[in-house]
């Protein structure tokens, strides 16, 4: 990952598949790319992370391009997702979050009472403050050499409020819930504020090179299907609608736009007409119920059992095959229904995407 900085002159792609399912487009086979691909199952990740902390790897481009495309070196797969992470909003809104080993990312100071909105940014420049996210996007999309697309990212607002009450990681969220009872009118402030930084910042994403977007509603599963009506679902389509008319505007590309809600099967009818290409699954729900539930206009990305790649690899073939009659082979990407486990052996995520690639190409010649 040498350091070439203007985001234009990209190499051409060799290989859009993943942009053609996500569009809708019929494909030879069904694409394939693994959420938290490029991670700590990798002894090279591992090895190329050793010395530097972890939001000090996120912000150099170089490092960040070279572990986005380590997973390509090892797999056939068929999107890069970008290496960065979805708290990186709540650091360019003036919090401090640190990597706590063995314990995660930890907010040093996180929001207590309302008040404590006023200490954030208002206004976000997410140049100045996300720019190292740009510049490793710009710079990875040309060591790409046009293999396979760009994925960029962003946390959801609900997401990425219930980390800074929380301050880090939690099983249930009661204080980030707590805030949604007690102050629903500041919770809007919050979601708002993070509604509009995350618009500027996907836009930001395209403008560098990212060919497709994904928004991580990783903490959906602690809403109701109440909450989640009032206080998720109408920023998640806020930021499609916003983001949308944005590119057009800047006459940018109109990417295709993915919404992973994790545990939210509730509101798949809901995510299926929200603004998004794509809706990503998690492990917990029938192929067959969701195609039910979103209909025909939509493709849909997932959603092995992650877990399922500790199983022996020819078990992995089977669970797959099943994935792909359940899912049909069209309109739809494979993936896992969550991220990959830092203790996973790289063989199996091999023999994963190796078996979504056989047999979808079967299913599709007969």
């Amino acid at each position: 990952c040498s350091f070439i900085h203007s985001p234009k002159g990209f190499p051409k792609l060799k290989n859009d598949t993943f942009l053609r399912a996500a569009r809708g487009e019929e494909t030879e086979h069904t694409p394939v790319w693994c959420m938290r691909q490029a991670g700590r199952y990798l002894p090279e990740f591992r090895e190329t992370r050793a010395a530097q902390d972890f939001f000090a790897t996120c912000r150099s481009p170089k490092l960040c391009c070279e572990l986005t495309l380590q997973p390509l070196r090892r797999f056939p797969l068929d999107a890069a997702i970008i290496f960065s992470d979805i708290l990186v909003v709540p650091q360019a809104l003036g919090m401090e979050v640190v990597m706590v080993p063995g314990k995660g990312p930890t907010f040093t100071e996180p929001l207590k009472e309302v008040e404590d909105l006023l200490k954030l940014r208002q206004k976000v420049d997410v140049t100045a403050e996300l720019g190292y996210v740009f510049q490793a996007i710009t710079l990875t999309r040309h060591s790409l050499e046009g293999r396979v697309p760009l994925i960029g990212f962003s946390g959801a607002p609900w997401t990425l409020m219930s980390y800074m009450i929380e301050g880090g990681g939690s099983t249930t969220m009661a204080k980030a819930k707590s805030w949604l009872y007690r102050h629903p009118e500041a919770s809007h402030r919050l979601l708002r504020l993070l509604a509009n930084v995350i618009t500027d910042y996907l836009v930001g994403q395209v403008a560098a090179g990212a060919q497709a977007l994904q928004l991580f509603e990783s903490h959906a599963g602690h809403l109701g299907p109440e909450q989640f009506q009032d206080f998720a679902l109408p920023y998640i389509r806020d930021i499609a609608q916003a983001v949308k008319s944005k590119l057009k505007e800047e006459a940018l590309p109109l990417v295709p736009m993915i919404i992973f809600a994790k545990d939210a099967h509730y509101a798949l009818r809901d995510l299926a007409q929200a603004g998004y290409e794509v809706v990503g699954l998690d492990w917990t729900i029938r192929p067959q119920e969701a195609r039910a539930q979103t209909g025909k206009d939509v493709t849909l990305q997932g959603n092995l059992d992650p877990c399922a790649l500790y199983a022996p690899k020819e078990k992995i073939g089977e669970l797959v095959k099943k994935m792909l009659e359940g899912f049909g082979t069209q309109r739809y990407i494979a993936n896992l229904g969550h991220g990959l486990y830092p203790d996973m052996n790289p063989e199996h995520v091999g023999a994963f995407v190796e078996a979504v690639h056989s047999h979808s190409r079967h299913i599709n010649k007969h």
